[in-house]
């Protein structure tokens, strides 16, 4: 296995605490998020080469307020607080945080004062991105003031001779100006090697499956034709060979041509066994008159589980099957409430939704990887190009992106719109630009609209574009007017049950990228 550099983040419950790991892996290191209950003994069990302390929404004199782990400061390894982070350490170590009664949010003129360690070859004037009420007023003895802001007397300090860094801003987001290089320069000061290269993280991967599988354990993979499920069997099929069968279920919720798509593109590209299960009208069944969505996540996923079981009786006959792959996502854990502490913001099916009673042991190659990662690792692996940068698509399919009990004809209503949309946004060139457009049909809804000259009472859809870098946040897209209205105008006029046609201009936060 490469020996990788490890950076923990602490969250304390910031939205950005997943943007933070990120940054630092642009950097080539490996990042991993621990809650801010973790004990110091359990981080430093880690082997860290530097902590980084999150945001988060807080204040640090509040009765309930999270509070750095006991002796987190006296480790001796190289420690970075950002915005609450930064005001918990100033906290313990006998700073004054105090609230001033000025916040100040959004973009915020900088002037450093001293370069020290973070600033050092940067503009003395630059914008930052503020998010906070409190304010450090005065910084602990031994700390040298590095940055102000005209409502903040210390935006930044540093003490040198113990490793500790901090900095009020975020420098995570692209917002402020010189984030990155601060991040960087943090990094190098504590000594991190950039060795998390995509090259290292494949044969990783591959080496940790091959040692999890064993030398004649046998695997098979759900194979949705998304990018997370194709990387994931890549890695697992050069890790054990014909060892592997992929299975790709046809549970009914697929977009148009993405079976077909599916059983000639990736076995093409790779020769693995692939098994198609025709699954749709179990799935229906199981779904009919589930209008929660949540819970349509959850039978989905006990219905996948289900399905492999049954194929893995047919496929005894050439021995035990004991693994199943999937292409579980960093993102995936972080929102259903894995590993770091934070809330639950929704199930995904393929960690919120598995039964209790599995009878595999999950293996997930991607479990550590942004999905940016995995569309490297893909190009890494040789898959298709079209398959690698393919438009996000949730593993529950169409059901989520109908608001509302699904069927089999408000399924094919939502997949022309779907097709018409996809095909107007490729042919405008917007592909890469776009992270993903999922179209939702508002199937319980029903609105009045004249066609024909004649009165209509048909259902909305809302297109929902979306840009993104890993899907932790993002901004709604904004798509050319003329793009727009051929979308609509195809779709109104071609798919005569759907009478209107919304835009979504809601970012994440607030809103997620999918409906439901």
């Amino acid at each position: 296995m490469s020996e990788f550099d490890t950076v923990l983040v602490v969250d304390f419950g910031a939205q950005y605490a997943q943007l933070i790991a990120r940054r630092v892996r642009e950097c080539h290191v490996y990042s991993e998020i621990v809650p801010s209950t973790m004990p110091v003994d359990e981080m430093l069990a880690k082997n860290p080469k530097a902590i980084i302390l999150s945001g988060g929404p807080a204040s640090v004199y509040a009765e309930d307020a999270p509070a750095a782990p006991e002796g987190l400061f006296d480790t001796g390894v190289p420690t970075f607080g950002i915005c609450y982070g930064f005001q918990e350490m100033a906290r313990v170590l006998g700073g004054q945080v105090a609230q001033t009664g000025i916040a100040e949010y959004g973009g915020t003129p900088l002037t450093v004062a001293r370069e020290g360690v973070l600033f050092a070859g940067l503009p003395s004037a630059q914008s930052v991105w503020m998010s906070h009420g409190d304010s450090v007023v005065a910084a602990p003895e031994g700390f040298e003031v590095t940055a102000w802001t005209p409502d903040t007397p210390v935006a930044a300090m540093e003490h040198r001779g113990k490793g500790l860094y901090g900095v009020q801003f975020h420098p995570e987001v692209l917002h402020s100006e010189h984030g990155q290089a601060v991040m960087k320069h943090f990094l190098d000061a504590a000594g991190c090697r950039p060795s998390w290269t995509m090259l290292n993280i494949v044969e990783d991967a591959v080496e940790a499956v091959r040692a999890q599988i064993g030398p004649k354990g046998r695997a098979i993979c759900g194979l949705s034709g998304g990018v997370d499920s194709a990387v994931a069997a890549a890695i697992v099929q050069r890790a054990i060979g014909a060892r592997l069968t992929c299975v790709f279920v046809d549970h009914g919720l697929l977009r148009k041509g993405e079976a077909e798509q599916v059983e000639r593109d990736f076995v093409a590209a790779t020769g693995v066994r692939l098994r198609v299960v025709d699954a749709e009208e179990r799935f229906l069944k199981a779904l009919a008159g589930v209008s929660d969505p949540e819970e349509k996540r959850k039978i989905i996923g006990r219905e996948f589980i289900r399905v492999f079981e049954d194929e893995q009786r047919a496929i005894l006959a050439d021995g035990p099957v004991d693994f199943l792959v999937q292409g579980t996502l960093y993102p995936d854990v972080v929102e259903s409430g894995g590993g770091t502490g934070t809330a639950n913001i929704k199930s995904h099916h393929n960690v919120g939704g598995l039964p209790d009673d599995l009878k595999f042991s999950l293996v997930e190659p991607l479990r550590t990887l942004f999905k940016d990662e995995v569309r490297r690792a893909g190009e890494e692996l040789g898959l298709p190009s079209a398959m690698v940068w393919r438009q996000p698509f949730p593993g529950p399919g169409l059901a989520i992106r109908i608001v509302g009990e699904v069927t089999h004809d408000r399924l094919a209503i939502l997949r022309e719109a779907d097709a018409i949309a996809r095909e107007e946004l490729s042919r405008a060139g917007l592909d890469r630009e776009i992270w993903q457009c999922p179209v939702v049909l508002l199937a319980d809804v029903r609105s009045v609209g004249v066609q024909g000259d004649g009165r209509t009472y048909g259902h909305p859809v809302v297109l929902r574009p979306v840009t993104s870098e890993d899907a932790m946040t993002a901004d709604w897209s904004r798509v050319p007017y003329d793009v727009l209205a051929r979308i609509s105008t195809r779709i109104t006029n071609e798919v005569r049950e759907i009478n209107r046609v919304v835009l979504d201009v809601t970012s994440k936060p607030p809103g997620t990228i999918e409906w439901e």
